[in-house]
């Protein structure tokens, strides 16, 4: 096996909560008084733009929310949905000792809007960790398509047994491995760090 030389970091359920997902989205229904199959049924539709870049949070909220009058405000909402991150602190505290490092190349693969994933870098001060964002919104298309990850290798001009990709979800992992990326399923920050080391990565 050569060398690690860059590592690729899913944000929702690794580093931060997921940004907007389907806890989050019954939660919201729940506190607004939204119907949530009806609710739910335009953001499916609406998901894939969304978090591809081609549909904007203001276009989202209209189709999905204020498509009719509500007693709540566009503000309202939006503020609840940026309310649903949270840190998790012992990820950022393994990927805080890598950046620090200098070793590798640390970039962020995800899928997320363009307004969350802004709020998100900003609010968690994610600069300080990435080089670079290879999120759907800028690429255009999502995980697990086999495109986003040939996007990654290539903007980053790396082999793909040069990575490490780093996610919770087994499906998103499958085409990265494909690729010839190394990859580990996210669990608790103890089995990322063991995980880590066994492919000779330690912060």
């Amino acid at each position: 096996m050569g060398d690690v030389t860059a590592l690729f970091f899913d944000v929702g359920g690794v580093l931060l909560t997921n940004g907007w997902d389907r806890p989050s989205r019954q939660a919201a229904a729940k506190n607004f008084g939204l119907d949530w199959d009806d609710f739910e049924d335009r953001h499916e539709l609406l998901m894939h733009g969304f978090e591809a870049g081609t549909v904007s949070l203001d276009e989202y909220l209209k189709r999905a929310v204020f498509y009719r009058e509500r007693k709540f405000s566009k503000k309202d909402f939006v503020d609840f949905i940026y309310a649903q991150s949270r840190a998790m602190p012992e990820t950022l505290a393994v990927l805080q000792k890598l950046a620090a490092r200098k070793k590798y190349l640390i970039a962020a693969l995800n899928n997320e809007s363009r307004e969350l994933n802004e709020y998100r870098i900003r609010a968690f001060h994610l600069r300080e960790y990435f080089e670079v964002f290879l999120s759907s919104c800028y690429l255009g298309v999502r995980k697990p398509n086999a495109a986003i990850y040939k996007l990654a290798l290539s903007i980053t001009q790396r082999a793909g047994e040069e990575c490490v990709f780093v996610d919770d979800r087994e499906l998103n992992l499958e085409c990265a491995k494909e690729l010839g990326m190394h990859t580990i399923q996210f669990k608790g920050a103890g089995q990322l760090e063991k995980e880590l080391r066994g492919f000779g990565v330690e912060g």
